[in-house]
């Protein structure tokens, strides 16, 4: 059966928390820096897990990591990732959480020098990228683009920001629509463009 038989991409499958997800937020543009960064450390720590566990651990996730507030995590220390490595609720993975401290910080100096938002649309000159693949075997998992990205990334001081990283992180965050044309998310997102 065609993935699209449903009106939906197929990696959603049938998982109400999936099913939800993909109907309401994957693939709508964010502009908004601050949430354009806690998607980015949700993907991370995605990495090697289904996006299912993130999914349902992300309340724990916004309480553990006092809303997703850089300013607030780029002060934290070794205190608060043994606190967070404690936290059942969380993914507990030590690189992952001192990560996610250095990479409050590189938004902080980001948003000083112009905005996270403002670095991450302008590769897309402020518009998002409209693809129209039509399975799920033609969309890639990284491009070139998402391996430059990652490697900017880097050297501004972020980690956990591979191109794969970058390029799911892309797709949830509606900078890319990678919706199949055959669903009907397609055309809604990118109706929502700016």
């Amino acid at each position: 059966m065609d993935e699209t038989a449903k009106g939906r991409c197929g990696w959603c499958g049938t998982a109400p928390d999936y099913v939800a997800y993909h109907d309401t937020e994957w693939g709508v543009p964010e502009y908004n820096s601050r949430a354009l960064w806690e998607k980015l450390i949700l993907d991370g720590f995605q990495a090697g897990l289904a996006w299912i566990t993130i999914l349902r651990k992300r309340e724990a996730f916004r309480a553990a990591f006092e809303g997703f507030d850089p300013d607030v995590i780029a002060t934290w220390g070794e205190r608060d990732v043994e606190r967070l490595l404690g936290d059942a609720g969380i993914v507990r993975h030590r690189g992952k959480i001192e990560a996610t401290i250095g990479n409050a910080r590189a938004w902080q100096e980001m948003e000083a020098r112009g905005g996270f938002e403002a670095f991450i649309w302008d590769y897309f000159d402020g518009k998002p990228l409209r693809n129209t693949y039509r399975t799920l075997e033609q969309v890639p998992p990284k491009t070139a683009l998402s391996e430059q990205m990652s490697k900017d990334m880097k050297k501004a001081g972020f980690r956990f920001c591979g191109p794969t990283i970058v390029y799911a992180w892309l797709e949830a965050t509606g900078v890319v629509n990678d919706h199949l044309v055959g669903c009907f998310r397609h055309e809604e997102v990118a109706r929502l463009a700016r």
